[in-house]
């Protein structure tokens, strides 16, 4: 009689089971959190500020009589600071246009020159460069362009000489040196890499 029971009682329990388990599933949905690289993608990156870079500055956000006050070109000094009206030095060296724009506008507040000033920070393109040398056929400084990269840079030179090894373009920025193979970026496009304003292309020439 007890197993009779336990017979009939069966497909009820079955199916309370997998109620019980169905629900508890629904209550603890499977989360999904994109990785860091997923979350940037599609975000542009700025170049840094360098020593000798010119930057025009602009302010808004307070009376019109002040704007000329701050308005104007300024140069980013060799230790690497930039020197403001009523706040004095700032650091801008390693900074993006962006992160300055901030910096200066914090400074204003927290000194309170301004209360709710806007800067505006541009670095005209004309005043960076990159340098290519060597073994290519029209040696020269380039204007910076956001797209320029090593291949592109050197084909705005001229293009490789008769004697260029182009297994061995080496890329100075800063203080680090990137070799770079040319004939592995004409067979792989994506391997190019992008250029920063103030770096150095040197073709060296060949042994043979």
């Amino acid at each position: 009689m007890m197993f009779s029971n336990l017979a009939r009682l069966a497909p009820a329990l079955l199916a309370a089971a997998c109620l019980s388990g169905c629900a508890s599933w629904q209550k603890t949905p499977t989360q999904f959190t994109p990785h860091a690289g997923e979350r940037a993608a599609g975000t542009g990156s700025e170049p840094r500020l360098r020593s000798g870079d010119t930057l025009e500055i602009r302010l808004g956000g307070v009376p019109y009589e002040e704007v000329n006050t701050i308005t104007g070109t300024y140069a980013v000094d060799s230790e690497g600071y930039v020197n403001m009206p009523h706040i004095g030095r700032i650091k801008a060296e390693g900074l993006t246009q962006s992160a300055l724009q901030q910096a200066i506008e914090s400074a204003y507040v927290t000194q309170k020159v301004y209360t709710n000033p806007t800067i505006t920070v541009n670095v005209p393109m004309q005043a960076r460069f990159v340098n290519v040398g060597g073994e290519v056929r029209l040696p020269q400084r380039i204007a910076y362009t956001s797209d320029l990269t090593v291949f592109s840079a050197i084909s705005a030179a001229g293009g490789f000489s008769e004697y260029a090894a182009q297994s061995r373009v080496h890329v100075m920025r800063g203080h680090e040196m990137i070799n770079v193979d040319i004939r592995k970026i004409r067979k792989n496009p994506e391997l190019d890499i992008p250029l920063e304003p103030g770096d150095s292309i040197e073709v060296m020439r060949s042994f043979f």
